[in-house]
């Protein structure tokens, strides 16, 4: 594998095992070169602790976009997690335009709801500019409840496989490459992710933890990212990650301290074994 670098563009918590505090590591254990553009900065995440501190970051974005083009710095690769508004959205947009290289593979995990429902603070427009930038990139990483944002797509929490293959035909058809549909769960105890690539799709099953963690989410997109950028096809890359999200689930199960997070620093090694 040639030594790439890639950018990665979301919010960091200081304390909470999330966002860039799981990114950065993940993807350079995965023997990537990995830069960084904090959206915003928080004391912690927002799911369980209270007041914490919030330092949003957009108007740096620009600036350092400018600094970047005159040194002449390019990504290989760019993905994107959590992004806090639809300006965000523009400015992550704009540097996918001028910070990649002429191959640059752009990945995008639409960080803006579960369980049916939009994160606070996000609404219609926030949805529509998170259109854009999906069906411009090369792979988007969406749960069911994203997909339907994406789609205008009824959201349900019962389900058969002909409204996952709905959502996924819908997908495709408004301009996604390659889609990591995660959180598909068919029967009782499982859990796993459709993979549609080159005109394929595919399913990888996994079991699912009934007591799951926070972050969890930014986990899986970034072992997928540097399974991936490994020369992983899609299909592989996405099942490495669930493999390895389960397994840093179970290394956290029965420790009520670590209620905050998910122990990912304990299965690294997995990881790029995994990756190898």
């Amino acid at each position: 594998m040639s030594y790439k670098r890639i950018l990665t563009i979301q919010d960091i918590s200081c304390v909470g095992q999330c966002s860039l505090t799981v990114a950065l590591p993940i993807l350079s254990s995965c023997g990537i070169e990995t830069c960084i553009l904090p959206s915003a900065v928080l004391s912690t995440h927002t799911a369980g602790f209270s007041g914490f501190t919030f330092r949003v970051l957009t108007d740096d974005m620009p600036f350092i976009e400018k600094h970047w083009q005159k040194e002449n710095i390019k990504f290989e690769a760019i993905y994107t997690g959590y992004l806090g508004s639809v300006k965000q959205i523009g400015y992550v947009k704009s540097i996918m335009e001028t910070a990649g290289t002429d191959n640059m593979v752009s990945i995008v995990d639409p960080a803006m709801a579960d369980n049916g429902k939009l994160y606070p603070l996000f609404n219609d427009e926030y949805v529509q500019a998170m259109k854009k930038l999906c069906f411009g990139a090369d792979i988007i990483l969406p749960n069911i409840t994203e997909a339907c944002f994406l789609t205008d797509y009824e959201y349900k929490e019962t389900y058969t496989k002909d409204y996952i293959d709905e959502i996924l035909r819908r997908l495709v058809n408004s301009g996604a490459k390659t889609v990591i549909l995660t959180g598909v769960s068919y029967r009782e105890g499982k859990t796993g992710v459709v993979v549609y690539e080159n005109g394929n799709y595919s399913y990888y099953e996994h079991r699912k933890i009934a007591k799951g963690c926070h972050g969890t989410g930014d986990v899986y997109a970034s072992a997928f990212t540097g399974a991936y950028l490994n020369g992983k096809s899609a299909y592989d890359a996405a099942k490495i990650a669930a493999d390895y999200t389960v397994a840093c689930i179970e290394n956290t199960q029965g420790d009520p301290d670590h209620w905050y997070g998910v122990k990912f620093e304990t299965a690294l090694n997995m990881l790029g074994d995994m990756i190898k």
